[in-house]
């Protein structure tokens, strides 16, 4: 399983009712049905993929731009400080920002603006067919995600991935495979086209 990165607008801090801040910082580090920006093709992650079951069967952090040494909550096998909620919209998740340096850096930079973004780290099964389709359409290569099978973080981040989105680590390797793999459809096409005629 290849660990893949996507992020996410919306992103907040919420207030409690005597107008004092919290520290708790919720978002959507998925939100379905939503198409990514061009990332060399464009992805959707389809409602059904992500499931309450699977969230709680992961050993999920909540990091800090996805730095393993950045850890601002844990959800291990459903329990801990991270609470995750897959509903209609998508995942959604939800921490109090630890008392700790990490956390009073994080509350500062959502109060100022400057995070406002979420993001998530996730795998496809290998084995599972079905995880994935692959389209052209009007010249565009479209991925369409129908079943994770495993998430390992979400994380507030500085730069976006889903606008709901836009990339935010993809590998030249990976891009360079994509492009491998559009052009073998291509020719796939091409030779089907040829037993047609």
């Amino acid at each position: 399983m290849d660990k893949l990165i996507r992020n996410i607008g919306n992103i907040e801090v919420r207030s409690l009712e005597d107008g004092a801040e919290s520290r708790t910082v919720q978002g959507y580090a998925v939100v379905f049905e939503s198409e990514s920006e061009d990332l060399g093709f464009i992805e959707v992650i389809k409602r059904g993929a992500i499931t309450q079951e699977l969230v709680d069967s992961c050993d999920i952090f909540a990091k800090f731009n996805h730095d393993d040494n950045k850890v601002l909550a844990r959800s291990n096998r459903g329990k801990g400080s991270l609470k995750l909620t897959v509903d209609e919209v998508g995942l959604k998740y939800e921490f109090e920002a630890p008392h700790t340096d990490l956390g009073d850096s994080l509350l500062e930079n959502i109060r100022r603006g400057e995070i406002y973004q979420s993001s998530f780290a996730f795998a496809l099964s290998n084995d599972d067919k079905n995880a994935q389709k692959w389209e052209k359409r009007n010249g565009k290569l479209y991925r369409t995600i129908n079943n994770i099978a495993y998430l390992f973080d979400v994380s507030p981040v500085w730069q976006p991935a889903y606008s709901a989105t836009t990339c935010d680590k993809r590998s030249m390797d990976e891009l360079n495979t994509i492009k491998e793999r559009e052009q073998k459809y291509d020719n796939m096409l091409e030779e089907l086209k040829s037993y047609i005629n």
